[in-house]
């Protein structure tokens, strides 16, 4: 018997063990392969399950601007978008010179292969790893969509899988054509546009469909670096390089000759200039802005691509923004007045034409993105004397009444002395107004005392048609600030309540149209992004006034032989040959503000002038110096857009009561029109008692001393007022 084992069975049996070993290796190398698989499945199913559906939400991402436009529909105002310029156009209204290059660079073989395009992916992850970054991208034009809708540009092996997946998805739910307009409709062409439509308008001024050769050629150039390639920034060399790189693909694929190639590497394009996006008419348009977030919300206005039609006329718009701008530079030179505020309106529909809402909206340190027009609350001056005018006109007064312009104490409180024209009293319970020129003629028509704007008649006035009336009135014809009466007391006819510019000029476009308030509107249409009319304008007109008393306005307000006194060297500016034009000035204590409204049967423009925080402006700095010269000119260039219309005349009034009628001497006697008139019922009979009026010995004692101190001349008044 053998000492040993056989060499053969020990050389089996270490075999054994081995395969045994490579055995157990061979199951644990399985099952963490396996293991890994099933993480990296699992990972990708959550990576998957957290992506968006494209089906779904692809037309949600597709977000557009809104785009406010002027009347005619062609000058764009401003586009509002949170992410940027957009206009989705669809793939028939873009030519194939666009679709041709972005194929020549972008993706050559987009119809022919899937999501992914494995060849440039294996040549890109070659290079990725010989130098060690994510520096190629291999991307498909889906792919660039998925990117550009739903992900971020990082660049992340997780994103490049995410974006994978998506792809796929995209491929799955849409046809070619529909991934390439989604794809031209959505991919940034730099500078805040997006889409190929933006893109065109911003850079040429003409839509995606009208676009040459050598122009698509350029847009295609710029997705690939959006930043740097953009016209409006300083590399046009290196984009007229890709876009010459761009041409040669196309003739090398068969899209364009030889010719045209040649041909257009030549062309540099004429670009526009930056500025062309950036807003127009910025009052108005924030004014817009405000009006569409409130109606429609935030998402709607920064993402539903709203078609915006406003009223506003651009070529009026500029000579009015020319206008302020120069008028205010001149007030702060001369009378340290640094601001100005324009409005001009169409009274036949209540559509605002121009607005300009301060001197220089940019101007941030001095409040300039503030809009006066809108915004800001200033007494008028002057200016809201017509209302009480008309009041009184409608109770019976007329142009040819007559009332006593004299030294008057409205209070009769017993530390107010009724007499004297230097009142020195210092009492706030008292109330004696003052003439702008210091003057006490004695009795004036209304004509001449509204024409002038003399206001102690037009305290009177006031008196005598009723503080509540007049706010009547006032709210009637468009002001909306007026509307607490236990505020104001008589100062309120010399502008002592707070009014908006906007309203003002709402107000005496009433005028202008014999008594019908047109409401006012800056919205023409707003459509949706499919088209649909959201909203559109619709005249809203009402008859507020009797005719006749709105032409005896403008009879007074146009007539320049009553007016010219006020004006004197600055008449001319309120005369336009051939022109019916009214107007009103105003200018309210401490020269803090001035007014001018002025208007034809067909234009309405109001302009304020002072300083923002109300700082007086310099000493005599009223309506006529201030505002005048920059209602002038807007006037003169506006009124040429227009063609000439005359103010209807009022009928005559008959009316026999003196005083009513122009008469203030009677009989060899002269009285205030308390004597003859009772306030409630002008028209009717005398008082029997005039004195019961609490006004009337206020009134009566100044017109006796005045009529002691002018006796011998009296007849010869009173036949001087009969013809004027």
């Amino acid at each position: 018997m053998p000492l040993h084992k056989s060499p053969n069975k020990t050389t089996e049996k270490s075999k054994h063990k081995k395969r045994l070993l490579w055995l157990k290796i061979g199951i644990g190398v399985f099952l963490f392969l396996l293991a890994l698989g099933a993480g990296a499945f699992y990972e990708l199913a959550q990576l998957a399950k957290n992506l968006p559906d494209p089906q779904q939400a692809i037309d949600w991402q597709m977000t557009q601007s809104t785009k406010i436009y002027d009347r005619t529909g062609q000058v764009l105002l401003y586009e509002m978008n949170n992410n940027g310029r957009r206009t989705v156009i669809s793939f028939d209204q873009i030519p194939d010179y666009v679709k041709q290059a972005t194929l020549a660079i972008e993706d050559k073989d987009f119809y022919n292969h899937s999501a992914l395009d494995w060849k440039s992916i294996g040549r890109a992850i070659i290079t990725d790893i010989s130098t060690g970054q994510l520096s190629q991208g291999a991307s498909t034009i889906t792919q660039q969509l998925a990117r550009n809708a739903f992900l971020t540009t990082e660049k992340t092996f997780t994103r490049k899988i995410k974006e994978a997946i998506l792809s796929y998805w995209i491929e799955k739910y849409y046809s070619k054509d529909k991934i390439f307009e989604l794809y031209l409709n959505e991919i940034p062409y730099g500078s805040g546009n997006y889409g190929i439509e933006a893109a065109s308008q911003a850079y040429f001024g003409k839509s995606a469909k009208d676009l040459t050769l050598v122009e698509a050629a350029t847009l295609a150039a710029i997705p690939q670096s959006p930043t740097y390639y953009s016209p409006w920034n300083n590399h046009i060399p290196d984009l007229m390089q890709r876009k010459n790189n761009i041409l040669d693909q196309m003739y090398q694929l068969g899209y364009i000759d030889k010719e045209e190639r040649d041909r257009n590497v030549k062309i540099t394009p004429t670009f526009l200039q930056k500025n062309l996006g950036s807003i127009k008419a910025p009052h108005f348009v924030m004014m817009i802005r405000d009006y569409l977030l409130n109606k429609y919300g935030e998402d709607a206005v920064n993402r539903g691509g709203l078609k915006v039609i406003t009223t506003l006329d651009w070529n009026l718009q500029q000579i009015a923004e020319k206008a302020v701008t120069e008028g205010a530079k001149r007030n702060a030179e001369l009378y340290k007045g640094n601001n100005a505020a324009l409005v001009a309106q169409d009274p036949k529909t209540g559509q605002i034409l121009a607005l300009v809402g301060s001197a220089d909206y940019f101007d941030t340190a001095n409040e300039g993105n503030f809009n006066v027009a809108t915004q800001g609350l200033r007494q008028p001056g002057s200016s809201i004397k017509p209302f009480i005018y008309i009041t009184a006109f409608k109770q019976g007064y007329s142009p040819d009444s007559v009332i006593m312009n004299l030294p008057t104490e409205f209070s009769s409180k017993p530390d107010c002395p009724i007499t004297g024209i230097n009142y020195s009293v210092d009492n706030p319970d008292c109330y004696h107004p003052q003439n702008f020129d210091h003057q006490f003629p004695g009795p004036v028509t209304l004509r001449n005392a509204l024409a002038q704007s003399m206001n102690i008649p037009a305290v009177k006035l006031l008196y005598l048609v009723g503080i509540n009336n007049a706010l009547q009135t006032a709210s009637d014809f468009g002001i909306t600030t007026l509307n607490d009466p236990s505020r104001y007391g008589l100062s309120l006819v010399l502008g002592g309540g707070e009014v908006k510019l906007v309203d003002m000029v709402e107000g005496y476009s009433v005028f202008s149209q014999e008594g019908v308030r047109h409401d006012q509107t800056s919205i023409l249409e707003v459509d949706d992004y499919n088209g649909n009319v959201l909203e559109k304008y619709l005249d809203k007109a009402t008859q507020v006034i009797e005719p006749q008393y709105a032409r005896m306005i403008n009879d007074v307000l146009s007539d320049q032989a009553a007016r010219k006194p006020l004006y004197s060297g600055s008449f001319g500016l309120t005369v336009f040959q051939d022109r019916d034009v009214a107007l009103k000035t105003g200018t309210t204590d401490a020269y803090k503000d001035a007014w001018t409204i002025g208007y034809t049967p067909y234009l309405v423009a109001g302009v304020w002038a002072g300083n923002n925080h109300e700082e007086s402006m310099q000493q005599n700095a009223g309506s006529i110096l201030a505002a005048v010269p920059i209602w002038n000119a807007f006037m003169v260039d506006a009124l040429k857009e227009f063609p000439n219309e005359s103010f209807n005349k009022p009928d005559p009034v008959v009316e026999t009561k003196p005083m009513l009628n122009g008469q203030f001497f009677v009989n060899g006697q002269v009285h205030d029109i308390l004597y003859y008139v009772d306030k409630n019922n002008p028209t009717d009979a005398a008082p029997q008692n005039p004195a019961n009026d609490p006004q009337y010995n206020n009134w009566e004692i100044p017109t006796q001393i005045w009529a002691q101190q002018n006796s011998l001349i009296l007849p010869y008044l009173q036949q001087s007022l009969s013809s004027q």
